[in-house]
């Protein structure tokens, strides 16, 4: 199958962009809305990505805040996913590929780089759901957080130099902290993981933290922002304003929208992502020559071994019948497989 990809950070005009798209297995459904808010230049990129890899739907869901220019995360924006798709254990170990792709992207953006170019970075905050598993990897303060069973939860870390262990991370590689506004890598920049960033290059790194997500049924949606969300919107702010919003691109437009009226100096890029419940199995309707001899519960025990809808729907019919059921019987049974739905009916 081939991908769907957003055109990320290209307003020319400072308005807004957004857009969506559904998975055709219909396991999940996304949203993204991108404005470079009160600043004139963009540095904001994201990409919503929709592939096939061996067999398995993937999505690849990233945002990319670029500093000292869009560079960077254009870049990583372009190269990221290609370079992870490739990967020969993309599949078989998706852990470790995506450790390598982050590297080999980091790597390869600093070879393109002209050597007078030294301050060109971009944090990464990706979502990699692969069949059932949903992987999230982070560089740097943009975050990823769900909501599961109605509640915020933060599956990523925001990268911080004063945060103990960076601090002796930088400090062991020969660097240092300061205080010059906030906490710096060397007095200059404020996230302690990045891309780029060729002249803190030894202390500033690009290994991701990686997380894997259980997917059930409490898990509803997944946000991924740049800080320019997250330095006005808690976590479990952000989850109640958009958990009564079933559009994925709406709840992104809305999360936008609110941080820009908080006054976020930055640019804001929100990507929603909703699983959608596969829990519903299947459908019976039925007339009461069914139900005057069959109760909900037995009627569910009956066929919820059965594949078939028709044979289900002729399983029901015949236990009717076999009990003594005097009226006509009519049995429909809707069977859900992700995203689609079988059906057949039976009657006597």
């Amino acid at each position: 199958m081939g991908h769907l990809s957003s055109l990320g950070g290209i307003q020319t005009d400072g308005a807004p962009v957004s857009g969506g798209g559904l998975s055709q297995n219909g396991k999940f459904s996304y949203g993204y809305a991108s404005s470079p808010g009160k600043r004139a230049s963009m540095e904001d990129f994201y990409e919503t990505r929709i592939d096939g890899v061996d067999g398995e739907i993937v999505g690849l869901f990233g945002v990319f805040d670029g500093h000292g220019g869009a560079r960077a995360a254009e870049y990583v924006k372009a190269h990221l996913f290609s370079n992870l798709i490739r990967h020969p254990k993309f599949i078989s170990d998706t852990k470790s590929a995506i450790a390598d792709a982050y590297s080999h992207t980091d790597s390869e953006f600093l070879k393109s780089e002209n050597s007078q170019n030294r301050d060109a970075g971009s944090t990464a905050s990706t979502a990699i759901l692969v069949g059932d598993r949903l992987l999230v990897a982070n560089v740097g303060d943009s975050r990823a957080v769900i909501c599961r069973g109605g509640k915020a939860f933060a599956v990523s870390r925001d990268h911080k130099p004063d945060q103990t262990d960076e601090r002796q991370r930088i400090e062991d590689a020969g660097g240092f902290v300061m205080w010059a506004g906030t906490w710096r890598v060397g007095g200059v920049l404020a996230v302690s993981r990045a891309f780029g960033d060729r002249f803190l290059k030894q202390f500033v790194v690009a290994d991701p933290e990686i997380q894997e997500v259980v997917i059930d049924n409490s898990l509803e949606f997944l946000i991924l922002a740049s800080d320019g969300l997250w330095d006005v919107v808690t976590n479990e702010e952000a989850v109640a304003m958009i958990q009564s919003v079933e559009d994925p691109e709406q709840a992104a437009k809305r999360l936008l929208q609110e941080a820009y009226q908080r006054g976020s100096a930055d640019n804001i890029t929100c990507v929603v992502e909703v699983v959608i419940d596969n829990s519903l199995e299947f459908l019976i309707l039925a007339s009461d020559g069914l139900w005057d001899v069959v109760t909900n519960e037995e009627a569910v025990a009956m066929i919820q071994s059965v594949e078939d809808p028709e044979q289900a729907a002729k399983r029901l019919l015949q236990e009717a019948y076999q009990r003594g059921s005097a009226d006509n019987i009519t049995c429909v049974v809707v069977r859900f497989i992700a995203g689609q739905e079988n059906t057949t009916t039976v009657q006597q």
